[in-house]
């Protein structure tokens, strides 16, 4: 009964209706979908596609940050794909990174540059990212020589010792999701390996994401797009009682299942662009459920980059140089103001969907 109170105030579909003939026709009923537990559910779509991809680590929930970290400590991840590709990370230290993981003996402050020198100013104080890195190391020394993990840096490969002006920085920005892409494609495609992406979902989207339509171009259907519960901006309560019974995490569906028949501005939350016309969240393939939007976390800022003061000076002089306007994120004391205001929660009180 709860299905067909759902379905008829969406409009999503109908469960019955009546022929010119006066008898009644059946209508299909959109499945519920099957919500398996996340890790599980997420390895065995590696069957069928070569890359999952997005979940948009470091973007401040903390839910999403620890379950991919502690999915990257599955045993089985190293039996399941052979790569991890990160959003956070410059290519121009690919040999370095390659190094690291591999367990050679490299300075800390080297590795540091992977992250801390993106087009990304924020990335700098990501603790998914910090953690990231060393935890692969790691992984890999247990790891016989044919199953050691690569990790694959996607941003651009800039170099911050040579950015004299904005168009410098510029340069390297506009060709974010191309650098992403040309890797992709180099890396993961054309050596028929499979990679676990871990990237803004934004950048991955099905026929929206500027990176995915890029690579889709010569490798279409090879990618599982994963889009996390923020909310639901329409009768959120009522949907995610729905969802009560579901695994915490886990994972489920869009296709044939009532996920995939809400009208798609039910996942356009406040302060983000608003999803294009259409029925479920399109471009994505899988939705991946944390927790309820009040309970998710949020992820405090690295303490770590807090404390460089050498770092934090970097930052600033970055600032100057792209004449980053002021009150943006560009200028560590934002970021710090901002993380004061935060609190523990991923969505502030009053920023209910």
């Amino acid at each position: 009964m709860r299905r067909r109170n759902f379905l008829l105030t969406t409009g999503a579909t109908a469960l019955a209706g009546t022929s010119l003939a006066g008898t009644p026709r059946a209508i299909a009923v959109p499945a519920s979908p099957v919500a398996r537990p996340a890790q599980e559910a997420l390895l065995d779509v590696f069957s069928r596609y070569q890359v999952v991809a997005g979940m948009s680590p470091s973007h401040g929930d903390r839910n999403i940050d620890d379950f991919l970290i502690s999915l990257i400590a599955n045993p089985r991840l190293p039996y399941t794909v052979n790569v991890i590709a990160a959003e956070g990370g410059n290519s121009l230290y690919q040999p370095v990174l390659d190094r690291y993981t591999a367990g050679e003996d490299v300075p800390l402050g080297e590795i540091q540059k992977v992250w801390r020198n993106t087009t990304q100013p924020e990335g700098g104080f990501s603790t998914f990212y910090e953690q990231l890195y060393p935890l692969v190391r790691r992984v890999n020394q247990r790891l016989p020589a044919e199953r050691k993990l690569r990790v694959l840096a996607l941003d651009p490969p800039i170099d911050w010792s040579k950015v004299k002006n904005p168009a410098d920085f510029y340069a390297f920005l506009s060709k974010r999701d191309e650098s992403i892409a040309s890797i992709m494609e180099r890396e993961v495609f054309s050596r028929h390996r499979k990679a676990l992406m871990v990237i803004g979902s934004g950048h991955i989207l099905h026929g929206r994401g500027a990176a995915a339509q890029i690579y889709e171009k010569r490798y279409p259907g090879r990618t599982f797009t994963v889009v996390n519960h923020e909310g639901f901006a329409k009768h959120n309560d009522q949907l995610e009682r729905r969802m009560a019974s579901w695994p915490v995490p886990s994972l489920a569906k869009f296709k044939g299942t009532w996920l995939g028949e809400l009208d798609s501005s039910y996942f356009s939350l406040p302060g983000d662009p608003p999803q294009p016309p259409g029925k479920g969240y399109p471009g994505a393939d899988g939705y991946m459920y944390l927790a309820p939007w009040d309970y998710l976390l949020y992820q405090p800022i690295s303490a770590s980059a807090i404390l460089d003061k050498a770092f934090i000076a970097e930052l600033e002089r970055r600032a100057a140089i792209v004449k980053a306007p002021p009150g943006t994120p560009w200028y560590p004391s934002v970021i710090f103001q901002q993380e004061e205001e935060q609190g523990p929660f991923y969505y502030a009180p009053g920023q209910a969907p």
